[in-house]
């Protein structure tokens, strides 16, 4: 057994051993390990300071330690437990002020500029010059040249931010977990899915116990349960109570998260301001492709203009929709009514319902083709291996690879042209209790030397299988399983010496566009019938369902948009505003920025702001950045064009992709990144097309 198994590095890790009990010693150990490490380096001479044994050096210090750290970040959050909570959160501070530390300690900082002054900077290779300036980067924007005091208080900030953040995460998983609600009768139910009553069915067994659970109902605010109660559910008073209770998730007491961000946006402009500048937004955008705060917004200001006509065409159409139906005076609606009248309205304008889908979207038909599809288009070949979990064994035994719970399945990648392993993943896709909300990417190690190879992950929480039927997924969910498994590729296909500067460690304006693209693949008829079967009999979509489909592709586009882009606004305005002051209530200050934007409803909804995980639930995070999924977009769109006048499983196209974008990493700034695919600039034109909004 090993004694340290957090500090294991050599393979996967054995996910048995990685137990509660063991975090403060392993952690520990590697934080001393690490401090050794940088010592080493503060006690270099200028004369001997050199590219290897600093720059290098400086990047290798925390290797250890940040895939330690990261096992234990990961299990928090697909295995939470009051164990691991408490002793995730015991090793937060320590962790995070050593991190901190780093780029603000002048004998490492002196050592930096010392290297970089010496010849042998100046005849670096280009991917070596750019680990140098982007480490020099690094610690000039955390404060590296400031005083002795400023520095101290930035060390104080980034621990404080670290544990808040910590705690906003905590109160949106544990309000999400505390709120169900119970239908007793079949009745209550009318015009939901057959498919959603058999996950409120199992949910009840699973919560209430089998004898009462057989003649009862649960439905909570998990996604894959909440949505379809919104969107088919006849009961009015359900869709009310699910509503209301996500639109109050975070507002009371114990799981109040108002106070969280106020101190979280306290921290981030104090932070701005010790570093000069006016606000967190350009702190965070200075290396991005957006560069400001102003330009940021700027580009949030453009797309809601191009959007906002579109949108209130489409809610006076949908009002009048309903009045129609009902015999009523046209009236503003209520928000639970208009995912609801919105599905109704769809169904009859294009003879089209996202259930009608669902049978042909099974779990693991969609990914089997996803994979064809890595294979035909990228030269990629994906192998899935048998897995264990507390001795359960799934697959053949042989060679079982440890897993983190019996759901989780576990593939190597290959490239194809050479049959070299280049990483392998997880993949976790439906919810449980102990699971944080969402769906997610993250890598656990970045290869380094030949030999070595990348380890991912992907996370969901999609509709899950029941006794009587496999987990078929929206085509929404199968769009979520695509844009995860693009920033996976990202990771996996990474060619670059320096991890820190591999895989998604790029700006985060432009880590989205290999994930977004991917989705494209998600609406090609070419594409799609390598992974859209109906369960039962295997049969594709059939020509007329996939023509509704691609019809019914923009319906309400412009509120979607517009959603999107108050997201962002909302980012902007919190993060260059309203943290300067913090006066007035949160929500009161939101809906005066918003108003023009949010669409009118009977009752005002609250913003998503006190369970904006994004911006809230880690120090950093899309913080100031919202905004990066819209502007992926129009790198994605604009991309795809590549594909789609090249041909859209085009091999060529694929890997020059792959070598373009996908291999590099942050060894170029993205924009060049993005012309060398390209040929040229991006332009916007591309998804206004796509979206109707031309």
């Amino acid at each position: 057994m090993n004694h340290h198994p957090f500090l294991q590095t050599e393979s996967s890790p054995n996910w048995d051993e990685l137990t509660p009990d063991r975090i403060r010693t392993d952690l520990t150990i590697a934080l001393e390990s690490a401090e050794r490490k940088l010592e080493e380096i503060r006690k270099l001479s200028s004369d001997e300071t050199a590219f290897e044994n600093t720059i290098k050096a400086i990047e290798r210090s925390t290797m250890e330690l940040n895939q330690a750290w990261g096992l234990v970040v990961h299990l928090d959050s697909v295995c939470n437990s009051p164990e691991l909570r408490e002793a995730h959160n015991d090793m937060l501070p320590a962790i995070s002020a050593f991190q901190a530390k780093i780029t603000l300690d002048p004998e490492l900082w002196q050592a930096i500029k010392s290297c970089a002054q010496k010849a042998e900077s100046e005849n670096l290779d280009s991917v070596d010059r750019r680990l140098l300036e982007e480490i020099i980067k690094d610690f000039e924007e955390s404060g590296a040249n400031l005083s002795e005091d400023k520095r101290k208080r930035l060390e104080e900030i980034s621990s404080d931010l670290a544990k808040v953040t910590q705690t906003f995460s905590e109160h949106v998983l544990d309000a999400t977990n505390a709120w169900t609600i119970t239908a007793t009768e079949e009745s209550e139910l009318q015009g939901l899915p057959e498919n959603a009553k058999a996950a409120a069915r199992q949910a009840a067994i699973e919560k209430l116990g089998e004898e009462k659970g057989a003649n009862s109902w649960v439905f909570t605010l998990h996604a894959p349960s909440m949505l379809p109660v919104l969107q088919y559910a006849d009961n009015q008073e359900l869709r009310k109570s699910v509503w209301t209770a996500s639109d109050r998730l975070c507002v009371e007491n114990p799981y109040q998260n108002e106070p969280l961000i106020r101190e979280i946006l306290k921290l981030r402009q104090e932070r701005a301001e010790i570093l000069g500048k006016s606000d967190f937004a350009d702190i965070v955008l200075a290396r991005r492709m957006a560069k400001t705060g102003t330009d940021a917004n700027a580009f949030v200001d453009e797309i809601l203009a191009k959007a906002l006509p579109s949108s209130r065409e489409e809610n006076k159409e949908l009002e009048a929709f309903k009045a129609e139906k009902t015999e009523s005076p046209a009236d503003l609606l209520e928000p639970w009514e208009v995912g609801y009248w919105c599905e109704k309205l769809k169904k009859e304008s294009y003879d089209f319902d996202d259930e009608d889908l669902r049978p042909f979207f099974p779990i693991q038909s969609v990914l089997s083709g996803m994979f064809e599809l890595a294979a035909k288009i990228f030269g990629l070949e994906i192998i899935e291996r048998s897995t264990r979990c507390h001795d359960q064994i799934k697959g053949d035994g042989k060679e079982a690879v440890s897993v983190w719970h019996p759901d989780v399945r576990y593939y190597d990648l290959f490239d194809q042209d050479e049959n070299k392993l280049l990483g392998s993943f997880y993949a976790d896709w439906h919810p449980r209790a102990s699971k944080r909300g969402g769906a997610w990417m993250n890598f656990l190690r970045t290869a380094e030397k030949e030999g070595e190879t990348h380890l991912g992950l992907i996370c969901g929480n999609l509709t899950a299988p029941t006794p009587d039927t496999p987990a078929l997924l929206t085509h929404y969910e199968v769009q979520t399983v695509f844009h995860e498994f693009g920033h996976l590729l990202h990771h996996l296909c990474g060619e670059v010496k320096h991890p820190s500067l591999n895989g998604v460690n790029v700006a985060w304006d432009f880590v989205e566009l290999p994930s977004q693209i991917m989705e494209n693949w998600c609406w090609q008829r070419e594409s799609l019938d390598l992974f859209a079967r109906h369960h039962e009999t295997g049969e594709t979509i059939p020509e007329e369902l996939f023509d509704k489909m691609i019809r019914a592709r923009n319906f309400f586009e412009g509120n979607a948009t517009i959603r999107q882009m108050a997201f962002s606004k909302l980012d902007l305005f919190l993060h260059r505003e309203w943290s300067k002051s913090l006066n007035g209530g949160l929500e009161e200050a939101l809906q005066k920025e918003l108003g023009e934007f949010l669409p009118k409803r009977k009752s005002t909804p609250r913003t998503i702001a006190l369970r904006f995980s994004h911006l809230f639930s880690s120090p950093i995070g899309y913080a100031a950045a919202y905004y990066s999924y819209k502007w992926a977009e129009v790198l994605d769109a604009d991309a795809f064009t590549r594909f789609q006048s090249e041909g859209v499983m085009n091999r060529d196209t694929g890997r020059d992709f792959r070598n373009q974008i996908l291999s590099k990493g942050n060894t170029l700034p993205p924009d060049q990144l993005y012309r060398n695919f390209m040929g040229r600039e991006p332009k916007v034109d591309a998804l206004l097309r796509r979206s109707g909004l031309a």
